[in-house]
């Protein structure tokens, strides 16, 4: 059973549109009007209105929260980050997301009518396939049905909050996406269902699913980390079982196997695990080569004007 991504699949066209109407209303404000004319003296007062609104933008950043003016629209948003640019100030990739909230939610009902559908059609191609194997009957398909709905409306409320608090940041934004799956929380509905011979074998198929899952993701972080600084087995099994364990399929059901034994998974955050893992030549051969690719990463949005997220390590170890 793939897991579905319904609102990770619908991100591209909301960022489509949310970057295309502020474009098209940037372009049908940016076109010069003749010398002398009305409209060329409109856009030298709209430009002395900007340059006072990013005075106050600067300001209100030192107010609290909840005494700041209401909020912008998106083309209001996107001609801020415009004139930032312009400028040569620094932009964001907070900012960028703050310009396209506004669109975001306006546009909501439509995306969620999309999320809905993807939604599903995942759902009922799941309970089709739980039906084939568990010989479901229409009562407990039923009950399958009608907690996917449920399922569907919380979720479309969590996402919606997430765009629409000035809190939400871009890496939250990005790690919820990475997290979206449509059969989470399955487990417990199953069981509730399921009797005898028919729950034990939904057991071990989910247990068999998340430790597949869960090696996966260890083995690309071990083996991505051993190209760079060759670990030995001993290395290589404690870098593994610290790996899996962040993973957020990982439960002290599933047995890690390695090289030299069953592996005893460590509470450790992965950075540190490197940290007590690795030599010291070999540590400072990773942590060059992470510095390497942070500021290479970093000049390439520098040039597009756009500063790295100060929290974008996080990203290092994400699923």
């Amino acid at each position: 059973m793939i897991p579905s991504q319904p609102l990770r699949s619908v991100l591209p066209l909301v960022i489509g549109l949310a970057v295309g109407g502020m474009g098209v209303g940037l372009f049908q404000h940016s076109t010069p009007g003749i010398a002398g004319s009305p409209e060329a003296q409109i856009q030298h007062l709209e430009s002395e209105l900007q340059q006072a609104r990013t005075r106050i933008a600067a300001l209100e950043e030192t107010r609290p929260r909840s005494s700041r003016s209401p909020a912008q629209t998106a083309y209001d948003r996107g001609r801020d980050i415009a004139q930032r640019l312009r400028e040569g100030r620094p932009v964001s990739s907070d900012d960028l997301f703050r310009a396209a909230q506004p669109l975001l939610r306006d546009m909501a009902p439509l995306f969620e009518r999309i999320a809905d559908q993807k939604f599903k059609s995942r759902a009922d191609s799941l309970i089709g396939e739980l039906a084939r194997k568990y010989d479901l009957n229409p009562n407990q398909q039923e009950a399958l049905q009608k907690w996917f709905s449920e399922k569907s409306r919380a979720d479309r409320k969590k996402w919606n909050d997430l765009i629409s608090s000035d809190d939400t940041t871009y890496l939250q934004l990005v790690k919820a996406m990475r997290n979206d799956r449509t059969d989470a929380g399955l487990d417990p509905v199953m069981e509730g269902l399921l009797q005898g011979p028919q729950l034990e074998a939904f057991k071990a198929e989910r247990l068999e699913e998340r430790s597949q899952r869960v090696q996966q993701y260890a083995d690309m972080q071990v083996q991505r980390i051993n190209n760079l600084v060759q670990l030995d087995p001993a290395q290589t099994d404690q870098l593994f079982g610290i790996m899996a364990q962040s993973s957020p399929d990982y439960d002290a059901s599933i047995r890690l196997e390695g090289a030299t034994g069953e592996i005893a998974p460590a509470n450790l955050h992965p950075r540190d695990a490197l940290k007590s893992v690795l030599r010291p030549d070999q540590l400072a051969i990773y942590e060059a080569d992470r510095e390497r690719r942070s500021a290479e990463v970093s000049r390439e949005m520098n040039e597009l004007g756009v500063q790295l997220p100060a929290d974008w390590d996080e990203l290092e170890f994400a699923p």
